[in-house]
């Protein structure tokens, strides 16, 4: 859900945010199972990487926020398999199939895997012309669906100056549900920090965000 705990870009009360020197990619071997069966059971393509956020979106606040990043990967996958009925509620209890597996349209191989994955590509053509330019003021629209967006709580209902117009790209909110492209044109934003966070905040800081057209008015 949009407004979910997820959306966390400037919140206050979580202190602030510490790199870990030479931060290994696994912190435990799990961490690394998980990434594998994210790879594997993306490849089928029964949901897209949006609806894979949107579920990670709907885990219970309490726990999306004790979770590590690799565990709340994990949560969201296991309810992505439940809800297409890929495994049983009784099968994650046992920690075992306890059943045949459903057949599936695509499956990876070994072969596969050798030669690697290739990252999704989600621009595409459209024949309508973008409506902003860069340097144009735009303001973010006031929205609050009950399903996926990309477009930040703290810049909904202000104002900013497109950057850079992005191409024309798969709508998120639109894919997250599975019903279809609809692409729309993508645009950077840039929002002055007294703008976003009022007149305490640093006047030399701006905050860019890839923003899509359907979120933006003119100012």
């Amino acid at each position: 859900m949009t407004n979910s705990v997820h959306d966390m870009g400037g919140m206050h009360g979580f202190g602030p945010i510490e790199p870990e020197p030479d931060e290994p990619p696994f912190h435990a071997q799990w961490e690394g199972r998980v990434f594998a069966m994210q790879r594997a059971m993306g490849f089928p393509g029964l949901w897209t990487i949006d609806g894979g956020r949107a579920s990670l979106e709907t885990l219970p606040p309490v726990e999306y926020l004790r979770s590590s990043y690799y565990r709340r990967w994990f949560l969201g996958l296991e309810s992505r398999l439940l809800r297409r009925g890929l495994v049983g509620e009784d099968e994650i209890a046992a920690g075992h199939s306890l059943r045949a597996g459903a057949a599936l349209p695509r499956k990876l191989t070994a072969a596969e895997v050798a030669k690697g994955q290739t990252r999704g590509e989600f621009s595409r053509p459209t024949n309508t012309p973008a409506r902003f330019k860069p340097g144009d003021r735009v303001r973010a629209r006031n929205i609050n669906p009950a399903t996926h967006t990309r477009l930040p709580r703290y810049a909904r209902g202000k104002t900013g100056i497109v950057e850079a117009v992005r191409g024309c790209h798969v709508f998120p909110d639109t894919a997250a549900l599975g019903a279809g492209d609809n692409p729309q044109w993508l645009y950077t934003v840039v929002f002055a920090a007294r703008e976003l966070w009022g007149e305490d905040a640093d006047p030399a800081i701006t905050v860019s965000i890839e923003a899509f057209e359907p979120y933006l008015d003119p100012a």
